[in-house]
């Protein structure tokens, strides 16, 4: 069997599609669950946004309902807005909204320097961390069982 071998450094996008691609056929082939999230409608998007008197964004969360779980994207808020609950209400609403679409456990990840205590406050568990990444701090994989 004859092969090249490349190296490029620089962004090829036609090369990261092609190889997400051929991820996602062999995840189709070997996953039902897999397969099944790839159809259309299986991924129920979550996009709660907050806005101020001026209707200018001010935070929010995003995320995805799928296999049974919410998968919490991202969530940010200005500095000026934080420490007033309005956190917890979002949480709190994407968790309700997941229950709705028959999500039974969160999963969300964070780093050590973001929202890793806040998200203990509500029930969340370390089920993995990636020590000194970036260096000096730690990433965490958290879940929370919703039922």
């Amino acid at each position: 069997m004859n092969y090249n071998i490349e190296v490029s450094l620089e962004d090829n996008n036609e090369f990261a599609i092609f190889i997400k691609n051929k991820i996602k056929e062999f995840n189709n082939k070997h996953s039902l669950h897999h397969n099944e999230a790839r159809k259309i409608g299986a991924v129920h998007p979550i996009n709660i946004m907050v806005s101020d008197h001026n209707k200018n964004w001010i935070g929010g969360l995003t995320a995805e309902v799928y296999w049974d779980w919410i998968e919490i994207k991202d969530f940010w808020f200005s500095e000026e807005f934080r420490g007033k609950g309005i956190g917890r209400d979002l949480l709190v609403k994407a968790e309700e909204i997941a229950l709705s679409k028959g999500a039974t456990k969160s999963l969300l990840t964070t780093f050590e320097f973001q929202a890793r205590s806040f998200y203990e406050i509500y029930g969340y568990k370390i089920v993995g961390e990636v020590k000194d990444y970036p260096p000096g701090s730690s990433y965490y994989t958290m879940v929370k069982s919703l039922v």
